[in-house]
């Protein structure tokens, strides 16, 4: 019995038949999973959606199967799109935090938005280093006429309203902001040895790119590349 998903689905508050017709599966294929057959990929993204859980904490076996295949022991697993990851996924992220917290993107907007999360974060800022490196809403300025002027003007309002809704975490001690005018290839968000890379691929928007889940090592090599780079905009950044 897979008690991971049978516990997810009761938070979730969902039967076998309730989970069947969200999938549009049979309930049988849903008992089959509980049981502790592996669905195939795409339905476990769906799954997963569904039940805001890590499909490696359903099942933990992914992550020898990764192994098995080459799959660099520090890529902890590897998300299609940004919104593949819950927002309760992204509350577990923080929240595993014990002395450092990351923030590297243009606005970081979806995470402002989210109350719970600026709430964790004004509460793990007690005990937590927590530094957010924002666009400088003035310096959005790669592109300067016509449709592309109206796109940088658009970043820049979403950087404004993401700094309006982080203001009271921003009040908080433990917590450093800082502005950069960086040309970023990817976003980043650390939490300890934990790291989300938000790839970023031109005409398509973060929220349906690529995510990379580093865990650090002692044999890692991408995962400190990754915070080197973090570092070098931090320090050059506006405080």
């Amino acid at each position: 019995m897979n008690d991971v998903l049978r516990r997810a689905m009761y938070a979730a508050n969902l039967t076998d038949v309730d989970l069947s017709a969200e999938l549009a599966v049979d309930p049988k294929t849903v008992r089959n999973w509980m049981r502790g057959q592996v669905p195939h990929r795409r339905t476990r993204e769906a799954l997963t959606r569904v039940l805001g859980v890590d499909e490696e904490a359903i099942w933990p076996e992914l992550r020898s199967m990764s192994a098995d295949n080459g799959r660099p022991e520090e890529i902890a697993g590897v998300y299609a799109r940004r919104t593949s990851i819950s927002s309760q996924n992204w509350l577990t992220f923080f929240e595993a935090a014990k002395t450092e917290i990351g923030i590297l993107a243009y606005s970081a907007l979806f995470l402002a938005e989210d109350a719970r999360i600026v709430r964790l974060l004004r509460q793990k800022s007690d005990t937590v280093r927590i530094r957010i490196a924002l666009g400088a809403p003035e310096g959005m300025n790669v592109v300067e006429r016509g449709v592309e002027e109206e796109i940088g003007e658009a970043m820049s309002a979403k950087i404004r309203n993401s700094l309006a809704l982080l203001e009271p975490l921003l009040q908080c001690e433990g917590v450093e902001l800082r502005l950069h005018d960086t040309v970023l290839y990817n976003s980043m968000y650390r939490s300890d040895d934990e790291l989300l890379v938000n790839q970023h691929a031109y005409g398509i928007p973060a929220a349906q790119s690529p995510v990379y889940h580093y865990r650090h090592s002692d044999a890692s090599e991408m995962f400190d590349s990754y915070v080197a780079s973090f570092e070098a905009v931090w320090a050059r950044a506006m405080t």
